[in-house]
């Protein structure tokens, strides 16, 4: 791992809308610091010196050269994002350097996943070829149905989270392609255009996505435990 040349793609293209804000979710303070400064921290704690690119909208670019002064956050370089995620995360992964083993696709507001689940996820992927956290489903679940609905196995379920890691010449290629609506996320794209199937690997419940204002109330905790921990 130590010799692994590593590449980060952060995407944060939220508008604030479902946390009922003007504020960018992405840019909100939690514990003090805007989770996307908690969330590039992170990674390049657990990937030291990774290439890191966050993916911003155009509009909100200035806005986080500004704003992100005012903080302590690791070295990254800021591309435009697109109009899907799909294109976000295609414009990220070509603002990397080719000179990279593997490349890791993280949520922008996703900032509380372990370095130990990171660095295991990226030694899946090194073994693997690709390395998609997940967790297990605790909730009952119901499908839909024209007669009203039918039971789920849950057992069959998992919770897909992120970093989705990949071999780099296996995401690029996977990219290599146009917009489908059946994409939902990176792994979906590369078993859609290539012969690859993925790996899963362990995920972790407080690797939450931040994007309510009850998930805040979560965050806050997270990152409160976290302070008395390193005390």
């Amino acid at each position: 791992m130590e010799q692994t040349r590593v590449g980060v793609v952060i995407v944060a293209g939220g508008s604030g809308s479902r946390m009922g804000s003007t504020l960018p979710k992405q840019f909100a303070l939690v514990g003090g610091e805007p989770i996307l400064v908690r969330t590039i921290n992170n990674f390049a704690t657990a990937f030291v010196g990774a290439k890191i690119v966050v993916v911003l909208p155009a509009g909100q670019i200035d806005f986080w050269k500004n704003y992100s002064a005012r903080f302590r956050v690791a070295q990254h370089k800021i591309v435009e994002g697109g109009e899907q995620r799909f294109h976000s995360v295609k414009n990220g992964i070509e603002a990397i350097s080719e000179a990279v083993d593997i490349i890791a696709i993280q949520d922008g507001v996703r900032p509380f996943g372990s370095k130990q689940m990171i660095r295991a996820a990226a030694e899946c992927a090194i073994e693997n070829g690709s390395a998609i956290p997940v967790i297990d489903a605790v909730d009952s679940f119901r499908e839909i149905t024209p007669e009203g609905s039918t039971i789920i196995d849950r057992s069959k379920l998992r919770v897909v989270q992120t970093p989705q890691i990949f071999e780099a010449s296996l995401i690029r290629a996977a990219y290599d392609t146009q917009y489908d609506a059946s994409f939902t996320d990176d792994a979906s794209v590369v078993e859609r255009t290539t012969p690859h199937r993925v790996t899963l690997c362990h995920g972790e419940r407080t690797n939450i996505k931040i994007t309510t204002p009850d998930d805040m109330i979560f965050a806050q905790a997270i990152a409160q435990a976290l302070k008395e921990e390193e005390q």
